[in-house]
């Protein structure tokens, strides 16, 4: 895959997280913390919850938008079109935020809203960030679509072998 291609799909992977993660910044933070709106936050002694619930909803954005905006070039070798492996991939990065957040708050006795963004939302997502992208772009959407138009050669991939034809 040529360096620009590349640049574009890491852009799109990017915008697409972001938009899922202000969903579930703004659902966590609403769940664990409130607003001005609400005196006592649903969950707010169930933050490691409040974080997977909010996270949840967060995949769903995440997983529409990497399937036909950031990966549309890609399929999946997957019949479900890879939403089980995207799942798992996300519920097993998404144990580095719960874990940050978890030490925060149990470790350090941390509590309050920069502390749970700080260590759940800023450090524990840029640890998973870069496994997400590794994961999502040859697990999940693996396989390229043929992008050359009809009646146009491609060169042949440098991992596939040439034969000669007698």
């Amino acid at each position: 895959m040529d360096r620009r291609r590349r640049l574009d799909e890491v852009a799109r992977f990017l915008a697409v997280g972001g938009v899922a993660t202000l969903v579930a910044l703004f659902l966590f933070n609403l769940l664990v913390h409130g607003n001005w709106a609400v005196s006592e936050p649903p969950l707010r002694d169930h933050a490691v919850l409040a974080y997977v619930l909010a996270n949840s909803v967060g995949m769903v954005v995440s997983y529409r938008g990497s399937r036909h905006w950031a990966f549309k070039h890609r399929e999946t070798t997957y019949a479900d079109g890879g939403r089980t492996a995207y799942i798992l991939i996300n519920l097993a990065t998404m144990s580095l935020p719960v874990g940050c957040l978890w030490f925060s708050r149990t470790v350090l006795g941390l509590d309050d809203p920069w502390a749970d963004n700080l260590s759940a939302n800023v450090i524990g997502l840029s640890l998973g960030m870069v496994a997400r992208f590794y994961l999502f772009r040859t697990v999940v959407f693996s396989q390229l679509r043929d992008a050359a138009p009809p009646g146009v050669r491609t060169p042949p991939s440098p991992v596939t072998p040439r034969t000669r034809t007698p």
